[in-house]
């Protein structure tokens, strides 16, 4: 399978990207750059008429780049329309580029003003940030952090052009001070860096205006990513034949749940059966198969005290999970020293990461690794910051690293295979942040392995049902105190409502 999963996946673009995007569409525009900067800023005067068509004062907040030049032309629209409008910058950051000058210019015939900012923005309805856009790049000056403090202190909504400033729109790092915008209009094309990691924080609502460009200004580039939504998972979930039976739709087996851990054991195996898996097995502590039984009665419960006894129960199995509650004692090691040895296809997960960590090993082909940032920093020797400040680097270094599809949980998973691609998973919710979750999603994407899909499909596919089922299970009882168990509940109804 290679990207695309589905027609109904978004591409993303890093900024290198969309840079050479924007050079293609000003020379399909004649090599008139500003006019690719007046159809951004009328596209962003439209886009705040629709959200806030009542906004009678309005601060425009620009930088020295083009991104201000977009902020120059929506201030003009503003203006022509009767609209009070200030236009602020920081010291010594006045238009630079040509275009932006250009824009600047048009505002001040118009009979625009523009005046230095100070440490408070003045009172008005709406801030429109046009400060950096794709070109920030990590760093900001004293002036620019003191515009972003500004626009952080003030009380009015925020209308952040193509991207919030001070987040890197390739990798979605935030490294200091950034906009938190209400909403954020992309231009042409969507930016990688705000699908995952602390961009979210920052964006608010997403929307993109592709500017009537036509569709060869993205000839020869590649997106970085693709983004899939809720909307496409009833079409990617396999469809079971009239003439199914339990054993058609695979065998799932989960190995772990050490001594005081059988919960996590448990919640992988209602998973997997709440995702269409037709027979799951558990392998655990002699201790746990009772109350396992009592909770989950379709489980087939084996006591496991001595890992080598573990082969015919991974002869049975289609697909072995592996990792949740299991511990990094010696019976954890055995554990995941068998399955490596044995099953026919592999979910790692919890603390068969860290003991992958701890000691590296061959794995498997088509082995599936969830890991959470904390397990994806062992892994790769590194920080969790520096996992966090680039997601989607760091779920492609795991997936050429160990030579397995990777699933980066977090907000945005990531979800990287070998030769495939990379996907963002734009679905879940912050209620999902609790103990058990991971352990689902491992179960999940081991029932719909065991169903027939290749493991790159199972991930991504895995991932946005679970974050899919996570906002169900949130909109119908609330985030605040959610379970796993209340998303296990709700993946029985895959499809949006």
């Amino acid at each position: 399978m290679h990207a695309p999963v589905t027609d109904a996946a978004t591409p993303l673009y890093d900024v290198a990207a969309m840079r050479r995007v924007e050079t293609q569409a000003i020379a399909l525009l004649g090599n008139d750059a500003s006019a690719l900067m007046e159809r951004a800023g009328r596209a962003a005067w439209g886009c705040l008429l629709d959200h806030w068509p009542q906004a009678r004062r309005i601060v425009v907040v620009c930088g020295p780049g083009n991104n201000g030049g977009d902020g120059y032309v929506l201030a003009r629209h503003a203006l022509e329309a009767g609209r009070e409008v200030q236009v602020l910058h920081a010291q010594d950051q006045a238009p630079r580029s040509v275009p932006a000058r250009q824009a600047a210019a048009a505002f001040g015939d118009a009979g625009g003003r523009v005046a230095v900012a100070g440490a408070r923005l003045p009172d008005c309805d709406i801030v429109v940030d046009a400060v950096f856009g794709i070109g920030f790049d990590g760093r900001a000056d004293d002036a620019s952090h003191a515009l972003f403090a500004a626009i952080a202190a003030s009380a009015a909504p925020v209308l952040a052009l193509d991207v919030p400033s001070g987040v890197d729109a390739s990798c979605g790092d935030v490294p200091g001070i950034a906009v938190r915008a209400t909403r954020t209009l992309q231009f042409i094309g969507h930016h990688a860096g705000l699908a995952t990691g602390a961009a979210l924080d920052h964006v608010g609502d997403l929307a993109v205006a592709a500017l009537a460009l036509p569709p060869e200004v993205f000839d020869g580039v590649a997106p970085v990513a693709w983004s899939l939504r809720g909307a496409a998972l009833e079409s990617l979930l396999p469809q079971r034949a009239r003439t199914a039976h339990k054993g058609s739709a695979g065998h799932v087996l989960v190995a772990g749940g050490n001594h005081g851990m059988g919960g996590a054991a448990m919640l992988a195996a209602s998973a997997a059966l709440r995702a269409g898996a037709g027979l799951v097995s558990v392998a655990t502590r002699a201790a746990h198969v009772a109350p396992l039984l009592s909770r989950t009665p379709e489980v087939m419960a084996h006591a496991l005290e001595d890992p080598t006894r573990m082969a015919p129960l991974l002869a049975m199995a289609d697909v072995c999970a592996v990792g949740p509650g299991l511990g990094r004692d010696a019976w954890a090691s055995g554990v995941l020293k068998a399955t490596i040895a044995a099953a026919h296809a592999l979910v790692v997960d919890a603390d068969a990461l860290n003991l992958l960590a701890a000691s590296p090993r061959h794995l498997p082909a088509a082995t599936v690794l969830t890991p959470h940032p904390g397990e994806a920093a062992r892994l790769l020797g590194r920080t969790v910051l520096e996992v966090q400040r680039d997601r989607i680097a760091s779920a492609r270094a795991l997936c050429a690293r160990y030579g397995c599809v990777v699933v980066l949980k977090g907000a945005g998973t990531v979800v990287a295979a070998p030769g495939a691609g990379t996907w963002i998973i734009d679905a879940g919710n912050p209620g999902m942040a609790v103990g058990g979750m991971g352990d689902a999603l491992t179960g999940i994407i081991a029932a719909l392995r065991a169903q027939g899909l290749p493991a790159a499909e199972a991930a991504v596919v895995g991932a946005l049902q679970h974050g899919v089922a996570g906002d169900r299970a949130a909109a119908e009882g609330g985030a605040r105190g959610m379970l796993p168990s209340d998303l296990i509940a709700a993946l029985r109804r895959p499809g949006q409502d």
